[in-house]
Formats: structure tokens, C-alpha cells, sequence
């Protein structure tokens, strides 16, 4: 692993909020939200040894099964923000995370994005274990975020509470 791993999730760099990615509302559009959240991704990934490189010389790569997005709190063209992540759990063929989007300079919670990734063989386009030497990396992320507590948000599921 190219990184010192501890006990806390592992952040991305700063990133903008760019004017074009304002909506009709006055904030950032949905769909931008996950751009942030897919860049952080690209970042943790390569120091995992998941980089483009990796699609490149392994003709592997990793796709997203399933995500789930909350919007805690707007956010507007010009703020800084940064993603941490969060490796919730992997086996020999996925890898399960978290992440939260907060302001770089505040601090504020603007949303959180719950996802699972599938190791995929780009020949056979069909999903397989991860190699050696990524198990390794995702063993030593996961025994650095071992003692962290599972968050707050993680696990949510949409539904219209019954009334009583």
C-alpha cells in the first residue's frame, strides 16, 4: 500500500464546487454529488493500487454494484470540499465502504454516499476475485479501520415509516 493507514478514514484532496454544476434550485445537483464521491473513490482506490494503471497492466478493474446517496445539507458554486472514506467490509470478489462529503474549511456534513464495488476481469467483463497483493491492501485498510465505529447513516434503507 502506497500510504501510511490509521485509525481514521482516509481523505481526499480539497475539490470545488463548480458553477456549472448548479442547478435550477441555486444548489449542486444531485448528480454532482456522486462526481465528488466517484473522484474521492478514483483517489482512495489508487493508493490501494487500484489506479488506472491498474485497468491498464491487470486488464481488471472495479465497478460499482449499488450506491446510496443522502443530502444532509446544500451545497452552493464556489465551496471547498473534501470526501473521507470509510471501508466498511470486503470479501474476494467486493468491497463495501462509506463515505461522507464535507465542507473543507466548516466542516459540515453536506452528504454521505454508502456503496459497493465488484472486482471485474475486463476480458471476460464478468466479476473475479481480487489479486494477492489488493487482498493484502484491503486487509491492512480494513485492520486500520477496524476500530472505528460503523456510521451513524451506513446501512439506511429508503421506506415511508408505517404509521402507528
Amino acid at each position: 500500500m502506497t500510504t501510511d493507514l490509521t485509525a481514521e478514514p482516509l481523505k481526499s484532496s480539497v475539490m470545488t464546487v463548480k458553477n456549472d454544476w448548479i442547478d435550477y434550485n441555486g444548489h449542486l445537483n444531485m448528480a454532482y454529488y456522486n462526481v465528488l464521491f466517484d473522484t474521492a473513490v478514483d483517489e482512495v482506490f489508487e493508493k490501494l493500487g487500484l489506479g488506472s494503471d491498474y485497468v491498464k497492466t491487470r486488464n481488471a478493474s472495479y465497478f460499482t454494484a449499488e450506491v446510496h446517496v443522502c443530502y444532509v445539507r446544500e451545497l452552493s458554486a464556489g465551496m471547498p470540499v473534501t470526501v473521507s472514506l470509510q471501508l466498511i467490509g470486503f470479501d474476494s470478489k467486493r468491497a463495501h465502504f462509506f463515505q461522507e462529503l464535507r465542507h473543507a474549511e466548516e466542516g459540515w456534513l453536506s452528504a454521505t454516499s454508502e456503496q459497493m464495488s465488484l472486482h471485474v476481469d475486463m476480458a471476460a467483463r464478468k466479476v473475479s476475485p481480487w489479486p494477492g497483493d489488493i487482498i493484502t491492501n484491503l486487509e491492512a485498510l480494513a485492520k486500520a479501520h477496524s476500530t472505528l465505529p460503523l456510521p451513524d447513516r451506513s446501512g439506511r434503507k429508503i421506506e415511508i415509516p408505517a404509521k402507528a
